[in-house]
């Protein structure tokens, strides 16, 4: 039985460095169902001026601390990479609720193990792909699972490009920096090939996951040429439909991502936009029961909020959770690394029987 309550859940943010700013404390200061808690950083400088942006009722410089505070209801993990299953664990553990930025983990072990802790906890994780929320691709999910009958096939691409920043500093807020912030050990765009596979293939594979059903196997290829990296995954999905994957950063043109779904009912055409610009997809989709095509208009594209708003309607009893579970995000990273091995050996990989790390 769902909640009627109209409690609003209190939200700590952990990390107060570039997604948090540009996306999530905006998202839990309009959100309908959530409020801004709590902040918490190491970094005192950064930490003092985004409260004074944000206005949150507490904030913290130790995470212990703020996991410690009984008022407190749910975490957003929006630290590096490397930082998402330790402070995923710790809130976990704390009894509180989390939605952690992806990709999950950068390792097979490391998430997998994750998994036992969401279930002993009995806690909600959410993983960050926003995406989900994004209304053409809800619209396009929704066709799918109730008229397009069989899937066929499912083309998606990712290709994030030369002229991005041009565009994202122009739309995005100032982003304040501190020497004092808390960074992995190197620099992680130190290795270019596993930082965008990190940061724009976790996006690729969740979608294709979303739209098409569960992924079993890879056979990927990997060229670079002049500073950019292309690869190219042939995908099977447990339903036995096909599937071809195209990450590529970054193409001299303008942002193209998007999808195309051939299905027994139907045929589905996404178009995709840089999500700083908060649009809601292009999705044409053609009926041909009726001969019709239609696009919803998808007024709201802050995916950021939405998804927030998801999150809280689940963690407060109100509605079933669609964001993406742990599930989803070991499946990601489980991807992720069949891509990145397929490319090195030349022969497929399976999802299932991949270990060890990006």
């Amino acid at each position: 039985m769902m909640a009627t309550d109209e409690r609003l859940l209190k939200v700590g943010v952990l990390g107060c460095g570039p997604i948090a700013q540009a996306a999530h404390f905006e998202s839990a200061v309009k959100a309908r169902n959530a409020e801004l808690y709590a902040i918490c950083d190491v970094a005192e400088d950064l930490l003092e001026r985004m409260a004074w942006t944000f206005a949150p009722a507490k904030t913290f410089r130790d995470y212990d601390e703020m996991l410690a505070d009984p008022a407190l209801d749910a975490v957003i993990v929006a630290t590096s990479d490397a930082f998402h299953v330790a402070a995923a664990t710790a809130a976990l553990q704390a009894g509180k609720h989390v939605l952690c930025e992806k990709p999950l983990g950068v390792a097979v072990e490391e998430v997998e193990g994750l998994r036992r802790v969401v279930e002993e906890s009995g806690c909600i994780l959410q993983v960050g792909h926003m995406k989900r929320f994004d209304a053409g691709l809800q619209s396009a999910k929704t066709f799918i699972d109730e008229e397009m009958g069989e899937l066929l096939a499912f083309k998606g691409w990712y290709c994030d490009s030369t002229h991005r920043y041009h565009l994202t500093d122009a739309v995005q807020p100032h982003i304040v920096k501190s020497a004092l912030a808390k960074r992995p050990a190197g620099n992680p765009k130190a290795d270019l090939q596993r930082y965008y596979m990190l940061a724009h293939g976790s996006h690729l594979l969740d979608t294709a996951r979303y739209l098409g059903g569960e992924i079993v196997e890879v056979e990927a290829r990997l060229r670079e040429r002049f500073g950019a990296y292309c690869w190219f995954a042939d995908v099977a999905f447990a339903s036995g439909a096909l599937g071809h994957l195209d990450l590529t950063v970054a193409v001299r043109m303008d942002w193209h991502e998007g999808f195309q779904i051939y299905g027994e009912n139907g045929s589905v055409l996404g178009k995709t936009y840089n999500p700083w610009l908060y649009k809601t997809s292009d999705v044409d989709i053609f009926h041909e029961s009726s001969g019709t095509t239609t696009r919803i208009l998808g007024a709201d594209g802050h995916f950021y909020r939405r998804q927030l708003e998801g999150f809280a309607d689940a963690c407060l009893g109100r509605a079933p959770m669609t964001g993406a579970d742990i599930d989803d995000g070991i499946t990601s990273v489980r991807g992720m690394i069949a891509i990145a091995q397929s490319a090195r050996s030349g022969r497929a990989v399976k999802l299932a029987e991949v270990s060890g790390a990006l």
